[in-house]
């Protein structure tokens, strides 16, 4: 299994930050790949498209409103990956209230590519939302 985690800090406090992001099915308020999310299993799954038209279902797992952070797993996409599991969080910066630092991590078993290959994929995934969500906070 590999895994791979990118963490970025932002000017806003964690509450902002989690209002944003913090929905389940909120990627298309900040995350330009993700144009649309569509609802399933009564909110508990969600159907991504990107840019492309291509499908991604994910299924969400745990989800902590308090603790600023959710939990999901990838049930179907044209990611080279099986067994992906994800957390996005957002936590405090200490001393700082208009600050936030965002950890997006995921484990999973590449398929058809190396380790290597798949955490690349995965890192510049994650680096480019947060890049995102910088943008979209100061934008």
């Amino acid at each position: 299994m590999a895994s791979t985690s990118v963490s970025r800090v932002l000017s806003a406090s964690p509450q902002r930050v989690w209002d944003l992001i913090g929905g389940f099915h909120a990627l298309p308020d900040w995350l330009p790949y993700i144009p649309e999310s569509a609802m399933l299993e009564g909110g508990r799954a969600r159907r991504l498209t990107n840019p492309d038209g291509e499908v991604i279902i994910e299924r969400l797992m745990a989800f902590s409103e308090t603790e600023r952070h959710y939990t999901y797993v990838i049930v179907e996409a044209p990611f080279p990956v099986t067994g992906y599991l994800s957390t996005l969080r957002v936590h405090p910066v200490p001393g700082r209230e208009d600050a936030a630092e965002v950890l997006w991590s995921g484990c999973f078993t590449p398929v058809g590519v190396s380790d290597g290959e798949a955490v690349d994929l995965f890192t510049t995934i994650y680096r480019d939302g947060l890049e995102a969500l910088h943008n979209a906070l100061t934008g």
